[in-house]
């Protein structure tokens, strides 16, 4: 079986890949009980924040990640993982921006074996000039 820092690192490639080139395929991931907290915006289950990512203002967008660091959340049942990502991205071909994300991996019940997303936060890092 796979370690959590494998599964976390797994995740984070299928789930930047799938937000660059199409982030309609990202409901998969979530589930009605899932939140996501996008730039201080909450939205809770599957089509809102679906609806969200997908109507975001650009048409390209790249993700360079520079860390993905995973714990196991064993003291919560059923076990999770807790994945945190930082790195550049570049939106439309503009400037790259630094952007950290983290999200909390939930055993997936109806699939055993996979995760969804059951936390989602995503921070632009903008330093003040």
């Amino acid at each position: 079986m796979a370690s959590f820092q494998e599964l976390g690192e797994a995740f984070v490639k299928h789930y930047y890949q799938n937000f660059d080139s199409n982030r309609a395929n990202l409901a998969s991931l979530y589930r009605e009980n899932s939140m996501l907290t996008f730039e201080g915006a909450q939205l809770m289950g599957v089509q809102p924040i679906v609806q969200k990512l997908v109507e975001l203002p650009f048409g390209k967008v790249d993700h360079q990640i520079s860390t993905c660091d995973c714990q196991p959340t064993v003291a919560a049942q059923p076990n999770g993982i807790i994945v945190h990502v930082s790195g550049v991205l570049s939106v439309d071909d503009s400037n790259r921006l630094q952007f950290s994300q983290t999200f909390h991996l939930m055993p997936d019940p109806a699939i055993p074996g996979s995760f969804f997303v059951h936390n989602d936060i995503f921070r632009l890092n903008l330093g003040s000039a």
